[in-house]
C-alpha cells in the first residue's frame, strides 16, 4: 500500500533510533523522552521523519495530543520519539524543521543521564505564550 504524497515520508531518507534516549513514565505527564547517557550542549539528540496529516483526520481522536502544528490546514506526525518530548517553558532542548519532512532535536544545555528531555511547544525556548493546557514541570 502506497501513502498519499501528503503522507508519505521523505523518499530515501535513512533514520536510526538515537542510542542517546529512551522513553519512560513520568508522574504527571504519561510518557516522556529521557536522556540515556550524558548529553553535551549542542548535541543533535534525534533526527525524525515528518508525516504531514490534515487536522480532520486527527481532530477527534488521541493523535491530536502527539502532532505539531504545521499550516491552518495540515499537522505533522513526528516519528521516533518526536512526538513524545513533553513541554516545559524552562527547556533542556529545543527543536527545528531541518525540512519539510524532517524535524531536529538539538541539547540546549548539558542533560544528565536519567534527565527529562523537555522542550518548549512554542518552538522558541524562550516563548512563555499559553500552550493550551495546564503545564505541569
Amino acid at each position: 500500500m502506497s501513502l498519499p504524497p501528503e503522507m508519505d515520508v521523505a523518499e530515501g531518507m535513512a533514520f536510526t533510533q538515537s542510542d542517546l534516549i529512551e522513553v519512560r513514565r513520568t508522574p504527571t505527564k504519561g510518557r516522556g523522552v529521557f536522556a540515556r547517557v550524558f548529553i553535551p550542549a549542542g548535541t543533535l539528540i534525534e533526527k525524525v521523519p515528518l508525516i504531514t496529516v490534515t487536522w480532520d483526520h486527527i481532530s477527534e481522536s488521541e493523535l491530536q495530543h502527539y502532532v505539531y502544528a504545521w499550516t491552518k490546514k495540515q499537522t505533522v506526525v513526528a516519528l521516533g520519539y518526536g512526538s513524545l518530548y513533553n513541554h516545559s517553558y524552562t527547556p533542556n532542548a529545543r527543536y527545528e524543521d531541518a525540512n519539510p519532512r524532517t524535524k531536529l532535536f538539538f541539547a540546549l544545555r548539558d542533560i544528565q543521564p536519567g534527565e527529562e528531555i523537555v522542550v518548549n511547544y512554542n518552538a522558541d525556548p524562550n516563548d512563555l505564550s499559553d500552550v493550551g493546557f495546564a503545564v505541569h514541570q
